[in-house]
Parts: C-alpha cells; structure tokens; sequence
C-alpha cells in the first residue's frame, strides 16, 4: 500500500508519465521499502535503482522476480554503489537504516549507510532541478528525538536525510503520507467490488 501511496504521489508532481520516471532508493538497499519499490517500478515500467554499499546484496530472488516484471514493462532495474548512478532520478527516496528492534545495528550501519545518506550534494547529483524527495516516514531528519540525540552523543548521525533537504521544495513528504489514505481507500473499494450486495 505504500507504494500505491508513492506511485500516486509521482503522478500528482511529476510532468511525464511514470514510465518515463527513475526512483532510486538511497541506503539499506536491501529492506523492505527497498524491495516493494522494486517490484512496484518493474510493474509499473519505471526505471529503478537500488543505491547502497556493495557490502549489502540484493536478494536474488527479489531481483530475479523483479527483472522477469521488468522484461515485459521495459522497466531498468539497476544496483549500484556509484553515485553516477543517480543521475537523471525523478524521485530520491530512503527509509531509516535501523527498524524497531535494531538499535543494536545502528554503529555498523551508521558506518556503511553514511555515504548513502540524502544530502543537498546527492539532490544536486541528480542533475534534476525538478528531483523529488520521498520517504515512508517516521524520518531521522534533525536531533529533536530522544533517539537521535542519545545516538549522537554517542558520536553515531543516524540521519537517512539531512535536515535541508526534509524541508526543501524537493519534499512532498507529507502529501505522500496523506495519500495513503486515499490509496488504501481505493484497494479497500477494489476488493469490494465483486461483492454482489455491496
């Protein structure tokens, strides 16, 4: 449903066609936003890459699968560590590097994630004035959580987007979050519709 929400979010910012798009999702490359962008770019024939450290390998399963979508919608799924590789995105999008019940992860991927983080220079890498931001929110962003003050006093940016970005004309956020509602509306409506007395 989240990216029913996303997808929906492009058509309302962006002024070409989703197969004409590129999303490239920054960071934790193999998480599950990460992998539900995958399969959803591939249906949709959107051009996705996948933007994190080698050290974190795409499952080949998910990829094999996504490919298989990709091959029928003329969608390019791509894995790159190379910052070259964002050239051209419509949309830049990430997640937390640690979920709930990961805390124990967050040095080592403060360590490998930081390179990946969304920054002003990686907007600007883009080469796209018109480039989204997007995120499926709750987001590191600042310090003002008791979490990410602790991390950095500890000396660990648990930050998946700088500040200056989560509040630039580049983010639509919030309108993404708000279309959540509406897109699980219309899943809730579709899979009533073969209901003969609804």
């Amino acid at each position: 449903t989240q990216i029913l929400a996303d997808l929906m979010t492009m058509e309302e910012h962006l002024q070409k066609t989703l197969n004409e798009c590129k999303v490239v999702f920054c960071g934790d490359i193999r998480n599950n936003m990460s992998y539900a962008w995958m399969y959803g770019c591939a249906k949709m024939g959107v051009d996705f890459v996948a933007f994190g450290p080698d050290e974190l390998e795409v499952d080949a399963e998910v990829l094999a699968r996504a490919n298989a979508v990709a091959a029928e919608t003329g969608a390019q799924i791509t894995v790159s560590s190379d910052i070259g590789a964002v050239k051209g995105a419509d949309v830049l999008y990430t997640d937390v590097w640690a979920s709930m019940g990961e805390e124990d992860q967050i040095p080592e991927k403060v360590k490998m994630l930081t390179p990946f983080k969304v920054t002003e220079e990686l907007v600007e890498a883009t080469g796209n004035p018109e480039v989204l931001f997007m995120h499926c929110l709750p987001a590191f962003h600042d310090f003002n959580t008791q979490m990410a003050a602790e991390w950095m006093e500890k000396g660990y940016d648990i930050r998946e987007v700088t500040d200056e970005v989560f509040r630039s004309p580049h983010s639509v956020v919030f309108d993404e979050a708000e279309n959540r509602m509406h897109s699980i509306k219309a899943v809730v409506v579709a899979t009533m519709a073969d209901e003969p007395d609804r």
